[in-house]
């Protein structure tokens, strides 16, 4: 059995979550690992982010959104409100702002030491009913998916722009 890891980033913005479409790059992850029939797995480390498999909708809101992901976000905000207070949510507490702010690289988590920047608990939690991984089926060098499957890269920490990775590992032969 031969194996083959990648990792691919993806760019992030604040203000909204940010879907992207990764077929393309799965499909060139399998082309490079020269498997022909096994799986792909995927994963994002980031805890506000997942990775999902959809259709492809043709429509988009006039935010450049496909209308399914429109959707989604509008499903996910009645079961979890955008974090707007410190009150919204239990989460972060006063020992994870403490522990934040003790990191050599706080900055980059709390611009100017401002804690909303840290009100991100509703993207936790909607990365975690999505999921943050997918196993895959590869067939004949391809994704085994009918054609109108596309898988999805999303953050949902609205907080402020990151780059982001994708970890991909293909197994088979």
């Amino acid at each position: 059995m031969k194996f083959y890891k990648a990792t691919f980033t993806v760019e992030t913005l604040a203000g909204k979550a940010t879907y992207v479409d990764i077929t393309p790059k799965l499909r060139e992850i399998i082309q490079e690992s020269g498997i022909q029939n096994g799986l792909l797995a995927m994963i994002s480390p980031h805890t506000t982010c997942a990775v999902f498999f959809e259709e492809f909708a043709h429509d988009y809101t006039e935010d450049g959104d496909e209308s399914l992901q429109a959707d989604l976000n509008h499903v996910l905000e009645k079961i979890v409100p955008d974090h707007t207070s410190a009150d919204t949510y239990i989460y972060p507490g006063e020992a994870h702002y403490q522990a934040v702010e003790s990191w050599p690289n706080a900055a980059e988590y709390l611009p100017d030491g401002d804690r909303r920047a840290l009100w991100n608990g509703d993207g936790h939690l909607k990365a975690t009913l999505i999921g943050s991984s997918q196993l895959l089926d590869v067939t004949n060098g391809d994704l085994g998916v009918g054609s109108t499957g596309y898988f999805y890269f999303v953050d949902y920490d609205k907080t402020r722009e990151r780059t982001r990775k994708c970890q991909v590992t293909v197994f088979g032969e």
